[in-house]
């Protein structure tokens, strides 16, 4: 199982509505992913004074990848997000760099 985690910002002031479109992620968005060949076994996403967090455990990093780049329902919710996270070339895929079981 490959865990993979990522970082964005959320832009000035809109915090509260980052975190309002979370507590209600639309099914469709949610099946994107559980549908996918990716093997999605948790998606978790953190926020603190801005800055988002998330990390997912999963078997095909890649296929994820794929759904987050190409699939119409991560387009979608993109245009939800959009103006309320920053598109600075701050988002990241993360490296895994210590791990205590």
């Amino acid at each position: 199982m490959a865990r993979i985690a990522f970082h964005l910002k959320i832009a000035d002031g809109q915090r509260d509505a980052y975190r309002e479109a979370h507590e209600n992620v639309p099914e469709w968005l949610e099946e994107s992913y559980l549908d996918s060949d990716a093997g999605l076994e948790t998606y978790s996403v953190f926020e603190s004074d801005g800055h988002v967090f998330g990390f997912m455990e999963l078997d095909d990093p890649e296929a994820i990848h794929d759904v987050m780049e190409t699939s119409d329902a991560q387009a979608q919710w993109a245009e939800t997000m959009d103006g309320i996270t920053v598109d600075d070339d701050s988002d990241q895929w993360m490296d895994e760099v210590y791990r205590m079981i």
